[in-house]
């Protein structure tokens, strides 16, 4: 059984006009990719924009999978502790300023 995140949509019948809550999957972005190298490359998100990890760096480079179970719990113990508070304020800045505020 593979995993997926659900969500609720409101949906009209066509022939009566009412509306009902469905359950449908909703689409969740991949952290990682494959880079040409064949080495895999985790980035962390803010919403829609991309941590900035280091100046100019938005991914972790990984020799293997087997380093991406070690690696999410090393960026969620960096979370906890403060470590990336910098480069969240910066992307939550940029979010805001899209908005006009």
């Amino acid at each position: 059984m593979q995993f997926s995140v659900t969500k609720l949509r409101s949906v009209a019948q066509h022939d009566t006009g009412l509306r009902k809550q469905v359950e449908v999957r909703k689409r969740v972005k991949q952290w990682w990719f494959t880079t040409d190298s064949g080495k895999l490359a985790l980035s962390v998100r803010y919403g829609a924009r991309l941590l900035e990890l280091a100046k100019g760096k938005y991914a972790f480079e990984l020799a293997s999978e087997k380093e991406l179970v070690p690696t999410l719990e090393l960026i969620k113990s960096a979370v906890l502790s403060g470590e990336l508070d910098a480069a969240i304020d910066a992307a939550s800045s940029k979010l805001r300023a899209g908005f006009g505020k």
